[in-house]
This record gives structure tokens, C-alpha cells and sequence, in this order.
């Protein structure tokens, strides 16, 4: 799975579920992202395969999107991504079976609306994800974590 989180809004922009992800296919995700005025000014990475690769690199510079890593073996350098990744996976994933790749994409999509539409944020004064970027404008630093 490619979690994408925005740090303003803790609002989750995506997920995306296959078998494997290569660079190509973050960076078709995040072409979505942009298309539909989404685009991050910065996006947190870890150094996986996926986020070194030449495709993501090309994409981000011709976009003017900063990529950011964290030093290997440092995941506390992108603590809000690992923390939501494990309550995905608390909640959603450890609770299910999945079937088949289209179960596992209906079911997390669900547990997402409902992280996004659903869940107050203590952060957020409360609000969900979905009412706080309704109620303010995004900061011109807006970034994501991968």
C-alpha cells in the first residue's frame, strides 16, 4: 500500500493497494493528485525503492514538488506516516481477510472515508480531516508524507 497523508490537514489523500508499487506507479498516483488540484509543495519519503526511483525524481522536478527524505533507518524522522500506517493497519488490515485485491481496495477505501469524514483530530481542534480543510485554507507549505 502507498498511504499518502496530508500533514496540514491529517487529511488521508490516498491509498493505494496493488501487489507492488514501483516508482511509475507512485508517480501515477500523484499525477491523479495534481489533476485534480491536490498537488503536495513537498513530500516526505522514506529511501524505498519506490521513492529513489529516476520516475519520481522526473515527476517532482517538473512539477516543482520538493522530495524530502529521512536518513535510512531513521522512521521517527517521518513519525505522522508510521503512526497513521499502523492505526491503518490496527484497525483495518488485522481486522480482515481479504479475499481478493478488489475486497482489500472496498475495504480500506471505507476505513479511509471514515478516517477523513468520521474521526475528530485533537490537532485539528476537533474537527475531522474533511471539516478542517472545509473551514480553513491550506497553507502554502502544504506537504504529504509517503
Amino acid at each position: 500500500m502507498l498511504t499518502l497523508v496530508d500533514t496540514w490537514s491529517r487529511e488521508c489523500q490516498w491509498i493505494e493497494v496493488d501487489h507492488s508499487l514501483s516508482g511509475h506507479r507512485v508517480v501515477r498516483v500523484l499525477e491523479q493528485l495534481r489533476l485534480m488540484q491536490q498537488k503536495p509543495v513537498r513530500i516526505q519519503v522514506d529511501n524505498g525503492p519506490e521513492f529513489t526511483s529516476k520516475a519520481l525524481d522526473e515527476w517532482a522536478h517538473s512539477h516543482q514538488v520538493k522530495l524530502e527524505f529521512i536518513r535510512p533507518g531513521k522512521p521517527v524522522e517521518n513519525a505522522y506516516i508510521e503512526s497513521f500506517n499502523g492505526r491503518l493497519r490496527e484497525e483495518c488490515l488485522n481486522q480482515h481477510s481479504f479475499r481478493n485485491l478488489a475486497e482489500a481496495r472496498s475495504l480500506i477505501e471505507e476505513w479511509r472515508q471514515d478516517y477523513n469524514l468520521s474521526r475528530p483530530h485533537s490537532a485539528l481542534d476537533y474537527m475531522t480531516p474533511a471539516e478542517y480543510r472545509e473551514k480553513n485554507q491550506p497553507q502554502p507549505t502544504q506537504s504529504v508524507n509517503l
